[in-house]
């Protein structure tokens, strides 16, 4: 055991973080993940006196002392001024050191946040119990007031590090909210606070229906749960802002390991607002002890295949499917930290679903153990899982990411995804092991198909690139040489440039002209996938990747920063603001159109089988009733159920089943992102295994 006397003499040449070039530094003082020391706020002030002295025991000297200075901000998120971290093994026993500490961000590294000093000494404590939980106990029994409150060693806050879950809260948006200005609208924003956790919204200028569909987390420290206070209020430039109204969420209420949808009426005011919450429990469980939850529970898994069986076909449309993700452990992750570590723990997203893993600290290979279950809405869902590094005083940092489409999971397989990076273009450091099963009742599958995919409400906005705008481009442009080649074929036809290949296109043309009728045009269709499918299944697969777009996707994540840079050095976005969303639609409108010719060519290219399937199902149904029943019948049943879909079901969404069917159809990009990379023959868990073995 030890004994470190710290004395926070002075910081100098310190970051600006408030608008008049000023800052309100403290100083937090951190071994492993546990903070020791809290120094007082030195308000308007680049150069901070402190002179602040503080008591430390330490079981060894392997974990470094961390050193974090914010700028606080009353009623925010204090904003980071640097860090830095002393080597505790390179000290002298029984000798004061001064100490010059310099201050870097790690995401910045080149800029110049000022230095920190202090004075030091390390003091060994013979005699001691080894046992370091049996001595902090006696050590805290036999602390002076002052050294409670410098070394936060209390019982009472120990428990409050213990966090027990973390609250996923998901602001969607605002309805009829009270006009608070004279032109009968607002300037909305929102803040939530639970316990000493707090949170505000960004501002929605204008609007009594504000869109703000921002994600964020608080952490639950009390096993019972809590109550999250939200207040609304309207921005007044140069006033106090005005109070909207308040609402409450009482967390005990809410069932845990699950996403809840809640409109919540304000008080003391008008309007609604709209939330997702999920609670996600925190401790490592291990997967054989979750029998409740495990498909290896041969009853269980009886009761969901009879659930989802074919013969419940009408029992709970909108109930399609079953998914349990077993998100067993990593290996090879980024180092986010300084130290070379990472703190990483998992996000799994399924639609607007979002569950958490506990966190792992100080590990680039952890293992979770943590089963999370979902019920399938849409067979055609991607299943998302993110691995970041937790910073508890900054936004956690993005290590990998995999996506993964339902119908693509092989049930019961234990398998090695390779991690992407942001874009899902190409492979960053690290694999990640998950066991996916998938149970669904394919005949909901297939009416879900037919309706209108889930809206997801948390999606990164889209934003000018270079890159992009080109990538778009020349996707659409593939998609009209097709019809354009093809149109150049027909007409070397008429001009009986071959003629053999004239002569057949006359029969050909007399035969179908003459024999011509309606149904053959879904027949025709039903012809071309099956002839396709018969090349796939011989080992003539006539589906290509198209190269150019491949190579754009994985250059795209470097193009994107190089524009960046380029925005920042010129301001030729920002001063341009109006062009910029005139450029961002024309190049929304540009991938639009080309992911609907993608979609279409890899319907009849068996890109997604089951889709293929339904596909033929249909045509073949087609075929039949156009061929038995004539055409004014159709279409007069057509235009029946079209005049009348208002007057049946007066909140029913208009949509076109033909366009639902192809949204579900990946587009060439997609195919590149949700293609599985091969991980490294090292990280086989059969070789590992026999590596230990060994």
């Amino acid at each position: 055991m030890y004994q470190l006397d710290i004395t926070l003499r002075r910081g100098q040449s310190l970051a600006a973080r408030d608008r008049g070039g000023t800052s309100d530094p403290y100083v937090k003082f951190k071994i492993g993940r546990k903070e020791v020391f809290r120094s007082k706020t030195i308000h308007k002030n680049l150069n901070p006196v402190w002179e602040e002295k503080a008591c430390i025991l330490i079981d060894h000297l392997r974990e470094p002392l961390y050193i974090k200075v914010f700028d606080y901000d009353f009623g925010l998120q204090d904003d980071f001024m640097g860090s830095a971290f002393l080597d505790l093994t390179q000290l002298e026993l029984n000798r004061p050191t001064d100490v010059t500490l310099t201050l870097k961000d790690p995401h910045y590294p080149d800029h110049d946040l000022g230095i920190i000093l202090l004075s030091v000494v390390l003091t060994p404590k013979e005699g001691e119990p080894r046992d370091v939980t049996m001595l902090m106990r006696k050590s805290w029994k036999r602390s002076s007031k002052f050294q409670t409150q410098s070394l936060r060693l209390s019982d009472q806050h120990r428990k409050s590090h213990l966090w027990r879950g973390i609250v996923s809260i998901t602001l969607i948006e605002g309805r009829d909210l009270k006009a608070m200005d004279s032109n009968g609208l607002s300037d909305p924003y929102v803040k939530f606070r639970l316990g000493h956790q707090k949170y505000k919204s960004k501002i929605m200028p204008k609007t009594l229906n504000p869109q703000w569909r921002e994600q964020f987390d608080f952490h639950l420290y009390e096993e019972r749960g809590g109550i999250i206070d939200i207040t609304a209020w309207d921005k007044d430039a140069g006033k106090r802002d005005d109070f909207i109204g308040r609402c409450q969420v009482d967390l005990s209420s809410l069932s845990r390991e699950q996403t809840h949808k809640l409109e919540l009426q304000l008080e003391e005011g008008e309007g609604h607002l709209v939330l997702l919450v999920t609670l996600t429990a925190s401790a490592t469980v291990s997967i054989s002890d979750l029998s409740v939850n495990s498909l290896e529970d041969q009853k269980e898994r009886e009761e969901i295949l009879k659930r989802y069986s074919p013969l419940r076909i009408f029992h709970n449309l909108k109930d399609v499917g079953f998914l349990q993700v077993k998100v067993i452990r990593a290996e090879g992750l980024m180092a986010a930290d300084v130290t070379g570590k990472s703190d990483p723990f998992c996000v799994v997203e399924l639609n607007n679903d979002r569950l958490l893993t506990h966190t792992v600290y100080k590990n680039l290979n952890p293992e979770w153990n943590k089963v999370f279950t979902f019920n399938v809405k849409d067979i055609h869902s991607v299943l998302e899982v993110t691995v970041y590094d937790e910073d508890r005083d900054r936004s956690a940092d993005f290590l990998g990411k995999v996506a993964i489409p339902l119908l693509s999971i092989q049930n019961g397989e234990q398998k090695a995804y390779v991690l992407k990076n942001k874009q899902l273009t190409g492979p960053t450091k690290g694999v990640i092991y998950l066991e996916i099963d998938v149970i669904f009742n394919a005949v909901k599958a297939s009416l879900r198909t037919l309706i209108p995919k889930e809206q997801k409400y948390i999606e990164e906005e889209n934003r000018l690139s270079k890159q992009l705008l080109l990538r778009n481009f020349i996707r659409t442009k593939h998609c009209v040489m097709v019809l354009v080649s093809a149109a150049y074929y027909l007409n070397s036809c008429f001009e009986w440039e071959s003629p053999p290949r004239s002569l057949a296109a006359f029969v050909l043309f007399l035969f179908v002209v003459w024999n011509f009728e309606l149904y053959t045009i879904p027949l025709v269709l039903l012809l071309l996938l099956t002839w396709n499918y018969f090349l796939i299944i011989s080992g003539k697969d006539n589906r290509q990747r198209d190269t150019v777009v491949e190579d754009m996707l994985e250059d795209e994540e470097e193009d994107d920063d190089k524009d960046d840079k380029d925005s920042e050095k010129k301001g030729f976005i920002n001063k341009i603001y109006a062009i910029q969303e005139v450029c961002v639609s024309v190049q929304n409108i540009l991938d639009e159109v080309a992911s609907f010719g993608e979609r279409i060519k890899n319907t009849f290219n068996w890109t997604v089988p089951f889709l293929s399937w339904l596909a033929i199902v249909a045509l073949c149904v087609f075929t039949v009733i156009l061929y038995f029943i004539p055409l004014r019948y159709i279409v007069l049943v057509w235009g029946i159920n079209k005049f009348t879909k208002k007057l049946r079901s007066p909140y029913a969404i208009d949509n076109n089943e033909l366009l639902d069917f192809l949204s579900r159809v990946p587009s060439d990009v997609q195919v590149v992102q949700y293609q599985e990379l091969k991980p490294d023959p090292s990280h086989s868990p059969y070789k590992r295994k026999k590596n230990n073995l060994g």
